[in-house]
């Protein structure tokens, strides 16, 4: 009981560095071997996946053409088309759908300064308002 401390667990000397930790000679073969089993895990997961999405899209497939629906690239592109169509004598271009919140610009800068303003002191407000 040469090198162990008073009171403390038996490892002690070895947290202090008193001792080295041997070096496993087959630690890097096991390395690699843990690489590999990951790998494989990895690839064997990714093919179980792909595999239940080919299902998947045989069965929705099969719903498709049992209700006559059609895929959803093929439907927008469809509805693409028929926009084009419907403005192709026009001379004027379609409008577009203007989204919420991209309104008047004029409009969403009075808001904005409206909600500056009440978080303002008193003169300041005054200053900005001239």
């Amino acid at each position: 009981m040469g090198c162990q401390l008073a009171g403390g667990p038996p490892d002690v000397g070895k947290m202090l560095g008193g001792e080295e930790k041997e070096e496993d000679p087959d630690a890097d073969k096991k390395e690699e071997e843990r690489q590999e089993a990951l790998r494989q895990q990895e690839e064997e997961r990714k093919d179980k996946y792909a595999k239940m999405e080919h299902e998947r899209e045989n069965m929705r497939q099969g719903i498709r053409d049992k209700y006559g629906i059609k895929k959803r690239e093929v439907a927008e592109a469809e509805a693409a088309a028929a926009m084009e169509e419907a403005t192709e004598g026009s001379l004027t271009r379609p409008k577009k759908a203007v989204p919420a919140g991209c309104g008047d610009e004029e409009e969403e800068e009075q808001s904005i300064m409206d909600t500056v303003m009440k978080y303002l002191p008193g003169p300041l407000q005054d200053m900005l308002k001239k």
